[in-house]
This record gives C-alpha cells, structure tokens and sequence, in this order.
C-alpha cells in the first residue's frame, strides 16, 4: 500500500527558523523523501543543510545534479538553482526564475506532482507574494495532499495566504502542529488518482523549467499575448489561467503568478527610472561638455542652444528624481 511518502515543503522570508521548528518534530525511521525549497539570494553561503542536521534526526543535504530519492533523507535546493524531483533521482538545473525566484517552489512542487501524482504532499509555510500556489495546485490536481501554515501565525502571511486563495487544502495548521501533522498524512494510504487532463500542461511546464529546448521554444503557446513585458527580461508575456489562478510566462519561460508579477513589474519600472535618471545625468554632462567648446570657439548660437539643452534635461531629471523619491514613500 502507497503513502504519503514524498514531501516537498516551500518557505520564504521567516523560512528557516519555521524549518527547524518542522524537522524537530520528524522522527528518524518515518518512511519518507524530504524536498526543501527555501527563497534565498544567490550569494546565500549554504548553511541552511547545517542548520537543520543540528535541529532533527533526518540527515539533510544540498541536493546535486542525479541525485537519487532515498527514504529518510532531506534534499535541499541549492542557491540559485531549482531542485526539480524526477522519477527515482533529482536535477538541479539553472532555469527561468518563476515568481522572480531560483530556486522556486513552484518549480519543485510541480515535478513532484508530475513524477510522483497522489504520493506526494505538500506544504506551503511563512513567506511573501505568492510562489508556490501554482505548484501546490498541480499537487492536488495529482491526487496529493496540501497542508499550510495558518497565515495568523506565519511571521509572513501572504504564501500561505495565496495557496488557501486558490487551492483547497487538506489542513491549516500553526507551525506547532505541522510536525505531527506530516507524520500522520505520510502515513495515509493514497487512494485518490490524479487528474491525466493536466498532464500536459505540467509536462510543457516541468520541460521549461529543466531547460529543455524544445519547450523553451514553445513558452509563449501557453496564453494569450499581452500589452506588457517580462519584469526579468523583457521580452513577450503571456498569461492563462490556472484554475481561478491567473499566471504570466514570456517566451524564454519566466513565470508569474498575480502578486509575484505586480512586484516584479514595480522592479522592473524602479530599473527604468533609474536607467532614465542615468541617461538624463549623462545627457546634462554631454551639454555641459558642448557648451564649453561652444565659448571655446566663440559659438554664440552653440552656447545657447548647449545652455538650453542643459535646463531641459535638468528639470527632466529633477522630474524623475521626484517620482523616485515617492517611490521610496
């Protein structure tokens, strides 16, 4: 008789000491695989595997790229790199950001669902925006188990927010009790079949994220084109549906749910600014430059024109360092 026996948990901003609250509470001999992503910048030093061999029994470990699936171990997502969970082993692979993150829960939580259909269980804990309800909704559409942190007691509750928006779960729970919880739905014998209709959809996208080259040819098929550019890139956006959830891909498979693309659209419009402060900035020194070889020479209609230019470009710039400093309010 199958269990529960693969589980994926996705954290953000207040994810590590909620980790090391969860493995506390996992008993050594409990028969399942552990996957952990967590939002970490690139940069991160690693220490989250150190952490968490200090807080539980289970041994944990950044996964590296072949890595089988074995019981009683947790597999880690390096620093920006997805951890994507194939059928017996694992890739580790530097694919499109989804949500403006690598690695991305939605990443891991979907190929999960697509290796492993009613087996697997997920769980969303403490983070900000709205990665991993994508992933956890293929999870359900599989046949597994969905189990979230109660945003009241998450220290950031927009994750687990976003996934009881969108996914009917199996539990809410508060980080006290999602431990114990995990034990018993490992232990619950799968009985439920997944949903073939979204096989599909989940292989194109499970495709995109390990770099395949064909899918990412063929990213912009999922909707329809937008008026808008990807926040990461720039290039073509499309967006569908998922459910009631409304998602966001470019052409080169960078991927976005509602809020993550909102946030991503701001930073990439703080970028512009900048960039347009920048080119005013060079534009007014240009002026400057020209004006003075124009008193060189004794241009009269060259100092004007060169003063002129200067003044326009200064207000210009003036306007944009007072939308910037709003910005920041």
């Amino acid at each position: 008789m199958q269990q529960h026996d693969i589980v994926v948990i996705g954290a953000s901003a207040g994810g590590v000491e909620a980790l090391r609250a969860i493995v506390r509470e996992l008993p050594a001999d409990l028969p399942a695989s552990y996957f952990i992503t967590l939002h970490v910048a690139v940069n991160s030093p690693g220490l989250l595997a150190e952490l968490l061999n200090y807080a539980g029994p289970i041994p944990a470990a950044y996964a590296a790229q072949g890595d089988p699936i074995v019981p009683r171990q947790i597999a880690i997502a390096p620093p920006d790199h997805h951890l994507l969970v194939g059928p017996d082993h694992m890739h580790v692979v530097r694919g499109p950001r989804e949500n403006g993150f690598r690695p991305a829960i939605d990443a891991m939580f979907r190929t999960a669902a697509r290796s492993y259909g009613p087996r697997v269980l997920g769980v969303i804990l403490t983070g900000m925006l709205d990665d991993g309800t994508a992933g956890l909704l293929a999870i359900k559409r599989h046949g597994g188990l969905a189990l979230v942190q109660d945003p009241n007691d998450a220290s950031y509750p927009s994750m687990p927010e976003s996934a009881l928006r969108y996914v009917e779960v199996d539990a809410v729970l508060p980080l006290a009790k999602i431990g114990a919880a995990i034990v018993r739905m490992v232990a619950q014998p799968v009985n439920q079949p997944g949903e073939p209709a979204m096989s599909d959809m989940i292989d194109r996208e499970s495709a995109i994220s390990a770099m395949q080259p064909d899918a990412l040819e063929h990213a912009e098929q999922f909707g329809a084109t937008m008026p808008y550019s990807c926040p990461d890139c720039g290039g073509v956006l499309v967006e569908y549906y998922d459910g009631d959830l409304l998602r966001f891909r470019c052409q080169v498979g960078h991927a976005f749910s509602r809020e993550s693309m909102l946030s991503g659209h701001g930073e990439y419009l703080d970028r512009s600014l900048w960039a347009a402060f920048a080119a005013l900035d060079e534009r007014v020194n240009l002026a400057q430059r020209l004006a003075q070889d124009a008193r060189r020479q004794g241009d009269t209609l060259g100092i004007r024109r060169f003063e002129q230019l200067t003044r326009q470009a200064e207000r210009r710039k003036s306007e944009i360092r007072e939308v910037l400093l709003k910005r920041d309010e």
